[in-house]
């Protein structure tokens, strides 16, 4: 197992890590089945009440898909197959307050999760980036889930930059993508209290605002994401040209912190 869940029965918090720290949390086809199951799961679970979503060490809270992944694709420029478009609470029909508490590099197909979480407290040391642009990839539903979360500019700059700067979590907490900060070793405390709180109140009004908020801008999410498949077909790089830009990543100059 890749994603793991503990319970607590006291609180009604479960707390979902994902747990390949050696390969930075990068999501595989195992891992992003997993999620979607356990969000399936929690639907049906009335002793979860709030979910934490982390990542396992303090390197990373995910760096996206894992790029030994080998994706089949349909032979057609019409469609595209994305393990990644289910992984999301949101995705999985679940209704109940998700805080994503995040340790370290959020980068790329992160932003998938990142996107249908509520709202997120961050380690000081976190730092969120889009590395598709560097790689020949187009920035296309990370871009379109973090456009929901932040300014214009600044995810137009965040998509486009790639590898060349990432966000410091004091510049997220600035511009609104986060919405605590947390010292070392107290991120998880952190985003347990505000969990524990909220399973704490009457779940069908708890549930009932978390739909309300989503309402507000689903129908706008869900256009810009149906114009997906087509902008990555255009716009891709063949894959082994990608693989080939990704393997020079350690030449490249280090990034800029803003």
């Amino acid at each position: 197992m890749t994603v793991r869940v503990e319970r607590d029965g006291t609180t009604g918090v479960a707390v979902v890590t994902l747990d390949r720290e050696p390969r930075h949390n990068a999501i595989d086809l195992a891992t992003a089945a997993e999620l979607a199951e356990v969000w399936r799961e929690f639907r049906y679970e009335r002793a979860v009440r709030a979910v934490v979503l982390t990542g396992a060490g303090t390197a990373a809270f995910c760096t996206g898909i894992d790029r030994a992944v080998e994706v089949p694709q349909p032979a057609s420029p019409y469609s595209v197959d994305d393990p990644l478009v289910a992984i999301g609470p949101k995705s999985g029909d679940l209704w109940k307050p998700v805080i994503a508490a995040v340790n370290g590099m959020a980068c790329g197909g992160a932003f998938y999760l990142l996107g249908e979480a509520d709202f997120l407290i961050a380690s000081e040391t976190a730092t969120f980036f889009d590395p598709h642009t560097t790689y020949g990839m187009v920035s296309a539903y990370e871009a379109v889930y973090m456009a929901q979360r932040m300014p214009f500019g600044e995810v137009a700059r965040m998509s486009l930059m790639g590898t060349a700067e990432r966000l410091s979590a004091r510049r997220a907490h600035e511009i609104g993508l986060v919405s605590e900060l947390a010292g070392p070793g107290e991120l998880l405390p952190a985003a347990l209290r505000a969990a524990g709180t909220l399973a704490g109140f009457p779940t069908g009004a708890v549930q009932g605002t978390v739909r309300a908020l989503w309402s507000a801008k689903q129908a706008a999410l869900q256009q810009a994401l149906a114009q997906a498949p087509a902008l990555i077909t255009l716009g891709n790089l063949a894959p082994d040209r990608q693989a080939e830009l990704f393997a020079g990543r350690k030449e490249a100059p280090a990034p800029r912190l803003r």
